[in-house]
């Protein structure tokens, strides 16, 4: 799971809330598609904390929530192949 910031002190903040909390935390530096000047790019902290955690973190200092693993399509439903009878027939 990842959080991404903007400001450095933010992220810097959250990782010590983390590792404080006895989650692994660590700071990276993410790229973004496009960006040119390398002190533009956001923060990321990348922790191994509950989604639910990290989330309320992101919220109170303004970043927002990167989940590193796409969700799994659901698998399709088993429909019936003719439609049911509601009434006997007589």
């Amino acid at each position: 799971m990842r959080g991404i910031f903007f400001d450095e002190h933010d992220a810097r903040t959250v990782v010590a809330r983390l590792v404080g909390d006895g989650y692994d935390a660590q700071l990276e530096r993410e790229r973004l598609a496009g960006e040119d000047d390398d002190e533009d790019h956001p923060w990321a902290v990348v922790t191994d904390a509950p989604a639910f955690v990290l989330e309320v973190l992101v919220d109170h200092y303004d970043g927002w929530l990167d989940a590193e693993e796409e969700a799994a399509p659901p698998a399709p439903l088993d429909l019936p192949a003719a439609p049911r009878r509601v009434k006997r027939e007589g």
